[in-house]
C-alpha cells in the first residue's frame, strides 16, 4: 500500500491558475501499477460484502467499474443530468444542491438495477462535499437496499466530519495529503 499512496502522489496535479485549481487525476489511469492496484486497495475500504457497486459519471463509473470487477459483483452508473430518468418512473433520481458546482445537476440511475436484498457500496474518486454520496445514499435507502458504505481514493471532507460519519465514507488518503 505505501507504493501504492506514493504512485497516486506522483500521478496527481493541480491544474489551473491561482484563483481555481482543479485536480487532475489522469495520469492514474495511465500507471499499470496503479490500475493494477487500486481497484483491490479500494474494494478492501468498506467492511461487509458488496452485491453490487454504483458509481457516479464520469470517473466514479471507471473506477466503480474495476472495483467491482475485483469484488466479482456488478456496477450500476449513476448517471448525471440524463433526460430520460426524469420522466420515467422506471428511474430514481435526486437534484444536487445548488452549491455543487454550480447547481442543477440530477442523478439517477435505474431503479431495478437496485434491489432491496442489495448490499451497496458507493465508489468515487475523490469526495469533497459529499453532495453526490449523499444523494445515491438516499436513493439507495429510497429502494430499501442496504447502504455499507462510500468508499474513495481521496477524502477532501477535513471540514465535513458529520457527512464522512452519514456516508460511512473512507478513503486511501486525505486531500491534504496532495496539498
Amino acid at each position: 500500500m505505501p507504493e501504492l499512496r506514493e504512485r497516486l502522489r506522483v500521478g496527481f496535479h493541480w491544474r489551473g491558475g491561482p484563483d481555481v485549481a482543479f485536480a487532475d487525476i489522469t495520469e492514474w489511469w495511465r500507471d499499470p501499477v496503479v490500475l493494477r492496484d487500486l481497484p483491490p486497495a479500494v474494494a478492501a475500504l468498506v467492511p461487509g460484502s458488496p452485491t453490487v457497486v454504483l458509481g457516479p459519471a464520469s470517473r466514479g463509473t471507471l473506477l466503480g467499474a474495476l472495483v467491482a470487477a475485483a469484488l466479482g459483483v456488478g456496477l450500476v452508473e449513476v448517471r448525471k443530468n440524463d433526460r430520460v430518468a426524469l420522466h420515467s418512473e422506471f428511474y430514481t433520481h435526486r437534484r444536487l444542491p445548488d452549491t455543487y458546482h454550480g447547481g442543477g445537476a440530477v442523478l439517477s440511475f435505474r431503479r431495478a438495477l437496485v434491489r432491496p436484498s442489495d448490499r451497496v457500496l458507493c465508489v468515487d474518486d475523490w469526495v469533497e462535499s459529499g453532495a453526490q454520496a449523499l444523494a445515491i445514499q438516499e436513493m439507495v435507502h429510497e429502494i430499501g437496499a442496504t447502504w455499507l458504505g462510500l468508499a474513495c481514493v481521496v477524502d477532501d471532507l477535513a471540514e465535513r466530519p458529520e457527512t464522512r460519519t452519514r456516508l460511512a465514507a473512507r478513503a486511501l488518503m486525505a486531500a491534504d495529503e496532495l496539498y
